[in-house]
């Protein structure tokens, strides 16, 4: 016994001996040749850094991207579990940025059934009851097989849609007859040619099954906005290959723009198209607001062309379970709010806001958060990492990695196997249900049955500790066909600038508007 505890101490001696000299020489890390052995608790500290901060430090209420308290309403909703808290809430009420819901003194009953918004325009054969709730684009490929027939099988439970991400229709995405939101974006992934344009014989087919309830166009998402996307070679197997229509091992891109389109009428016309190839389904686009001036110039064609898409999607800029760039998902596209109201304000101004139904998608988890975006004008809302954690996503943030530890975020089998399907769609259904039952319930509160009954004077924002305001004080809504008779100053500039057949702007009327401002 001492001799073979001698012999392992020699042998521990040996290899801190040996890791030491090599820590010495090596030239990579500075730390590890000025503290050889010791410094590599640095980098394990470093390592497990994002556990310790999630687990033992932040709080409740102040992580990022998604609080404590967010993700244990999800987790507990999804498990059918008390989702209450006692005791007043944890949140400081005073602070600037605070935000309130105003309730009726006189509030209505809970309606038996939460409303559905009707989809689909004049143009529109075949219009769709969106749920107030449903999964956000995210592709086969980000997520692994299961997951995607996890989120399915809910939708189909729960009788609200699921947007299949730009990554192609999937078998993954039509096995559990779940509606379907087919969205396509730049590379056209499972409807292209070979030489990567969109392929309208293949669109046709596949739109026409009737799981497919939408068609949707991808012009931008929050995560990264303005840039395309890149799957390694490596990562593109067979399988991926096939769904998408691209090459087994070999890199795979997503373009920054599209080549069907390249003035605000020619997307008007495209997606005229699509619609007209699926069949009279309803037919949209998605994107993340830039600049008010894109916005108008696309409600100028859309009046010019004389047809409109049958829904838009705003996704935010905080949204994303896409990797992307930190510059990006700092610096580059409109938050939200901001894009969601610039893009209703534009529709009512121009007199299209009736034949166009407005999605929302960016951190909505709660029913607080669907009603708040339907204050500020959306018709209904999209979630995709609040569906990700219903499907046991913990945030670990390896999505990009391939090492997702609950087989969420993975192409990897062995991890992707831990997630069993029966099991996770049944969460789905569960969070979906719980969340959309809580925004009915948070409507009546405040006086409402339907979307439209909202208003924001119901919607309070702290612009100081010591001032309140509602969103009708703090912002400009514009009036039905307000911009086609006299544009408020605040949005003549840029309506004079937009154009439906660029959507870069008028640059020098802008400029001589602000000259003379000047």
């Amino acid at each position: 016994m001492v001799r073979w505890q001698q012999a392992t101490a020699l042998a521990t001696a040996g290899s801190l001996a040996g890791l030491a000299v090599r820590d010495l020489v090596q030239r990579k890390h500075s730390v590890l040749r000025n503290y050889p052995v010791v410094g590599h608790l640095r980098y394990l500290l470093e390592d497990i850094r994002p556990e310790l901060q999630q687990y033992f430090i932040e709080r409740n209420w102040d992580g990022r991207p998604y609080d404590r308290d967010t993700r244990s309403i999800i987790y507990e909703r999804a498990k059918g579990t008390m989702a209450e808290q006692p005791f007043g809430t944890e949140r400081d009420v005073g602070r600037a940025g605070y935000e309130s819901l105003v309730h009726s003194t006189a509030p209505l009953e809970k309606p038996d059934e939460p409303p559905r918004v009707r989809v689909g325009g004049p143009d529109c054969s075949k219009p769709y009851d969106m749920s107030l709730l449903n999964v956000s684009a995210m592709s086969f490929g980000a997520l692994s097989a299961n997951a995607i027939r996890a989120l399915n099988k809910g939708a189909q439970l729960g009788g609200f849609a699921h947007d299949t991400g730009e990554g192609g229709l999937t078998p993954y995405h039509l096995e559990n007859g779940g509606d379907l939101v087919w969205e396509v974006g730049s590379g056209y992934f499972g409807t292209r040619t070979k030489d990567g344009n969109f392929d309208p014989d293949i669109f046709r087919d596949k739109s026409g099954d009737d799981r497919v309830k939408c068609v949707s166009l991808k012009l931008s998402q929050g995560a990264k906005p303005g840039i395309g996307g890149v799957l390694p070679a490596a990562k593109v197997t067979a399988e991926i290959a096939q769904f998408r229509g691209v090459p087994e091992g070999e890199k795979c891109v997503s373009p920054a723009r599209h080549k069907v389109f390249s003035t605000p009428v020619e997307l008007i016309e495209f997606i005229a198209k699509m619609r007209d190839l699926s069949g009279g389904k309803p037919a949209g686009f998605k994107l993340c607001v830039g600049s008010r001036m894109d916005i108008l110039a696309i409600c100028k064609a859309i009046r010019e062309v004389g047809t409109a898409p049958d829904f838009i999607i705003v996704d935010g800029s905080e949204g994303g379970t896409g990797a992307a760039p930190l510059e990006y998902e700092d610096h580059v596209g409109m938050p939200l709010t901001h894009g969601l109201m610039v893009v209703h304000n534009a529709l009512v101004g121009t007199g299209l806001r009736d034949n166009i139904k407005l999605g929302a998608s960016g951190k909505i988890a709660g029913g607080a958060d669907i009603v708040k975006r339907l204050i500020q004008g959306a018709d209904y809302t999209n979630a995709a990492r609040a569906m990700m954690m219903a499907v046991g996503c913990i945030q670990a943030q390896e999505c990009h990695t391939g090492k997702c530890p609950v087989g969420v975020a993975t192409q990897n089998p062995r991890r992707a196997r831990a997630l069993d399907v029966p099991d996770k769609s049944e969460r789905v259904h569960r969070y979906h249900q719980a969340t959309v039952e809580q925004a009915a319930q948070i409507m009546a509160t405040l006086g409402a049955r339907e979307p439209h009954e909202l208003s924001p004077h119901m919607l309070r924002h702290n612009i100081s500790p010591n001032e309140s305001r509602s969103y009708a004080e703090l912002f400009t809504w514009l009036q039905p066909g307000e911009l086609l008779e006299a544009a408020p100053e605040e949005w003549a500039k840029d309506w004079q600038a937009a154009s439906a057949d660029a959507f870069t702007p008028q640059i020098s009327t802008y400029r001589a508007g602000e000259r003379k401002k000047a």
